[in-house]
């Protein structure tokens, strides 16, 4: 099967396995036990090395999560509501993890029409520690359980991602319900459609190395969609809401970068020369980020803020997402500066004209972030900009179907996710109550407190 988009000549060859024998002080009437020939199949195709990098990629990006993700938000959220931020993000990709095994695999990554798989490995039906997945080197290959396992880190981050921007007002009860609805009804689609050999995206050639679309567009509208439906925090534009604490915020920002090369370098399921690409490109786009945000914050407000360096970190890792894997080192640069200053006026003019209450700045990070990553693929994978791995590249072709691939995502998620939070409003309903905003949903809704004096 054929599980990813590009494909790469050059890379290294199969590793050979030894022949292990026992020593001669072994009892004469013990036999070595016999291997049957699938299982030596197995073992001639599978690289150790790459086994051991993706086991290691896939932790990094439930380091993403948790603490990673549930730190940067709870940091970004007044005191009283910290816990709730660390449990509705611990509880989302705990939920996420389960649908994914029961059906999630199955309708992202297996045949079925254009837009969704099917149900032929709903609760992993037909895999076993024989199973194998390609990579993109022709006859190298994963345990397929390991790659069911890096991408279901992928499906718990995404639904969890959105929940900042409805933070400090949503009831747990609507979130379990969201995590479920959105992540069955629209995170598996557009992965599928984005990721898929026969998806709809795929086969119309959208460039996705990591999630620009599936993960970062994807929650972005979802966050924006959310964060209008539900409406504004008690106070907001009347009074200040400030961050509780900027130094969870910079450690749990820290952790996602670290967390990050599990999510853009795990991607190419090996670990090779090609690798090393991925990684610089990470690297080079979040460090133009930091700048680019923090120079147009200190040329507009006079100082550069810890908040604003630790935002531009995350803009520009989620704009190199889509572009790691085909971006030279410059073009990353460029692409994180761009990331930088983008979601900086999105996040402050943009935000403040409209009057919506994005809390944590999903939308303004993640969802412009993920637009200006998507759309700019199709130009830092120039050639003559350092790009690599398309062949018979034209710019503005490239251009078109990112555009493309952009705003049928934009589209997707949100409707759906607009549909989704009606459901959700009429069954459980979206908002606590007033009086349990204004006192904080740590204790209300979870009987505990995040901080005690």
């Amino acid at each position: 099967m054929n599980l990813k988009m590009w494909t790469r000549a050059g890379l290294p060859a199969l590793i050979a396995t030894a022949a292990m024998t026992l020593p001669a002080l072994a009892q004469p009437d013990m036999a070595p036990a016999a291997v049957s020939p699938a299982a030596e199949a197995t073992i001639a195709s599978v690289n150790k090395g790459d086994v051991a990098w993706m086991m290691t990629s896939t932790v990094l990006v439930l380091l993403m999560t948790v603490p990673g993700l549930a730190l940067f938000y709870g940091g970004l959220v007044r005191a009283k509501n910290m816990l709730s931020v660390l449990m509705q993000v611990l509880t989302v990709a705990s939920i996420m993890m389960l649908i994914w095994v029961f059906y999630g695999y199955s309708l992202a990554f297996t045949e079925g029409n254009a837009f969704i798989g099917g149900f032929s490995k709903a609760f992993l039906s037909g895999v076993s520690v024989d199973s194998l997945a390609d990579t993109f080197s022709e006859g190298v290959k994963i345990p397929e359980f390991t790659f069911i396992t890096f991408q279901m880190t992928f499906a718990a981050i995404t639904p969890a991602l959105a929940i900042g921007a409805f933070a400090e007002r949503m009831k747990f009860s609507a979130v379990i319900l969201f995590a479920i609805l959105w992540g069955t009804f629209v995170y598996l689609p557009v992965a599928h459609m984005v990721w898929f050999d026969g998806g709809y995206l795929f086969d119309m050639g959208a460039l996705d190395y990591a999630g620009g679309t599936v993960v970062h567009i994807n929650s972005g509208i979802a966050a924006l969609v959310g964060a209008i439906i539900i409406g504004k925090r008690l106070g907001y534009g009347k009074e200040q809401l400030p961050p509780h604490s900027l130094a969870l915020t910079m450690v749990g920002a820290s952790l996602l970068w670290v967390g990050w090369f599990g999510f853009n370098v795990g991607s190419g399921l090996e670990a090779n020369t090609f690798a090393s690409l991925v990684m610089l490109n990470t690297f080079l786009a979040t460090a133009g980020a930091v700048i680019g945000w923090l120079v147009v914050e200190w040329l507009s407000r006079g100082k550069a803020s810890m908040l604003g360096a630790a935002s531009g970190a995350i803009a520009g890792l989620v704009a190199i997402t889509p572009a790691c894997g085909s971006a030279g080192p410059m073009g990353a640069i460029v692409l994180g500066v761009v990331a930088g200053v983008v979601c900086y006026f999105f996040c402050t003019a943009v935000k403040n004209a409209l009057g919506y209450d994005d809390a944590l700045d999903v939308f303004g990070v993640h969802g412009v972030g993920g637009i200006v990553g998507a759309i700019g693929t199709g130009i830092v994978v120039a050639p003559v900009l350092g790009g690599v791995g398309v062949d018979d590249y034209s710019m503005g072709h490239q251009v078109w179907v990112q555009f493309v691939a952009t705003v049928i995502t934009v589209v997707w998620s949100g409707v759906i996710s607009a549909i989704i939070f009606y459901i959700i409003n009429m069954l459980v309903g979206l908002r606590v109550s007033p009086d349990v905003e204004r006192e904080g949903l740590d204790v209300n809704e979870h009987g505990e407190r995040a901080y005690h004096s």
